[in-house]
């Protein structure tokens, strides 16, 4: 059974920031389960077993490497979307999450072509589909916002 497509998955997202107006971003590759070359924030799936906050510096230490972290909850939203021409679901969990830049490096180079820093007002393109409804979510939650 896939996450998602046989069955609601959850999964936390976050925005990991340096404190001065940068956002840490990725860019999914070919061995990403979708949307490649699309550029992202961050997340995974929870998997059993494991709790949400466990996920998070998981999350974030596999793809940043980042072990010093600072986060707090910022809300949820239902991720509908299609993926590979299937129905998709999944109950995002979104963290503001500030990050020690001296720490960050590419965790994932098998599934992350390549990661950056950017303002929000000033992301790359193509933008992974669910990004831009996402930052009008959260738009005043985010320091530095657009």
């Amino acid at each position: 059974m896939q996450k998602g497509i046989d069955y609601i998955a959850v999964g936390v997202s976050y925005y990991c920031h340096d404190g001065k107006g940068k956002y840490l971003m990725n860019k999914r590759g070919v061995n990403c389960r979708d949307e490649h070359g699309c550029w992202d924030f961050g997340g995974g799936g929870i998997d059993f077993g494991n709790t949400v906050e466990q996920t998070l510096k998981n999350e974030v230490k596999e793809e940043y490497c980042a072990e010093n972290i600072e986060y707090s909850f910022i809300g949820f939203n239902d991720n509908l979307r299609e993926q590979n021409g299937k129905k998709v679901h999944w109950i995002q969990l979104h963290y503001l999450v500030k990050v020690d830049p001296k720490e960050i490096k590419n965790g994932e180079p098998h599934k992350f072509d390549e990661i950056g820093w950017f303002a929000l007002n000033n992301l790359p393109k193509p933008l992974h589909s669910m990004t831009l409804a996402e930052l009008a979510i959260y738009k005043d939650k985010l320091p530095f916002n657009l």
